[in-house]
Order: C-alpha cells, then structure tokens, then sequence
C-alpha cells in the first residue's frame, strides 16, 4: 500500500464518529442467555443484537424452555415478517388460518428437516419449545413494537390465565409426540 493511501485510511478512520459494531454469537453468549431465561419466570430470554430497537431491522437471540408461553399471534398491523433460525434445541411451528384452524405443523431445530422458519406480515402462527435450552437466531422488520390485542389470536389463552396457557403448551407440545 502506498504512503499517501495509509494517509487516506487513517484520515477515514480519525473522522468515523463510531467504529462499527461487530459481535459475534459464541456458544459462551448463548449459555448466558439460555441462564437468563432460566431464571425468568417467562422461561425465556432475548438477547438484542441491534443497538436500538429503532432499527429498520431487530435482530436478535431468543433463549427458552419447556413450558413458557407464546400467544398464538401476527404481525399484521404494522405488517412484519419474521425469519428465524434454530441455534440449538427444537420447536414445533404451528401455522394457523384465520378461524384457528391448523394449517401446517412443523419440528424445526434438532433432530428435524427444517432449521429455521419464514413466517410473511398477518399469518397466525405460535410455536412450542420442545427441549430446554432451545435458542433462536431470529431477524424481524423494525422499529420494534410489541404485540397488540389485534395481533394476538382471539383463542390464543388469555395473558392472565396461567392455567389455561399451561394446558394449551402441554396441547401443544403432545401434538407434537
């Protein structure tokens, strides 16, 4: 390289405000978080990976266990979609039309034909997590928003109601046997 190029490059670099983020996903990242989502009690846990959850695009690790819930639910309003990756561990991926019937089910991760998933903006979908330690690499459309009762499916169990979300997880994960 020439002189007047490290002159150049060093410029560059005097004058770039921030150095880019670079984080790599080391198992010693993921054991961590799969340790937080044990101590939650939503038996889950995400690591961001964006900086700000403002970004045009989330991403993002998701650590969980047997038992937690996730709504049966879309992203339809603001309309995103979802990609997500299994890193470890195995879900069953339930795709559901708009009056709760199952359209397609699926093992995804371990021991199964598909490693991750692609879900596009308004369709019904839930997953059940069927091994503790089971992580997800996911990429969603930002800015975050959180699910709105809209986006939550009308015979997805009630946040509130512990006992009939444990009974709809146990549903799930025996369709899945």
């Amino acid at each position: 390289m020439a002189r007047s190029d490290n002159n150049s490059l060093s410029t560059l670099f005097a004058l770039t405000a921030q150095v880019p983020k670079v984080e790599f996903i080391t198992n010693d990242l993921i054991d961590r978080t799969i340790a937080k989502a044990r101590e939650s009690s939503r038996r889950r846990m995400n690591y961001n990976l964006h900086s700000d959850e403002a970004e045009p695009v989330n991403r993002l690790l998701n650590a969980m266990h047997r038992g937690t819930f996730v709504p049966v639910h879309r992203h339809l309003n603001p309309a995103l979609s979802e990609s997500c990756v299994v890193l470890r561990g195995r879900v069953g991926v339930v795709i559901y039309d708009d009056d709760g019937r199952v359209v397609e089910r699926r093992l995804v991760g371990h021991k199964a034909d598909a490693c991750g998933f692609d879900i596009e903006a308004g369709i019904w979908h839930g997953l059940v997590v069927l091994e503790d330690d089971t992580v997800l690499f996911e990429v969603k459309q930002g800015p975050y928003t959180p699910l709105t009762a809209e986006n939550i499916a009308p015979w997805s169990p009630d946040a509130q109601d512990v006992e009939a979300q444990r009974t709809f997880v146990k549903a799930l994960e025996q369709s899945f046997e």
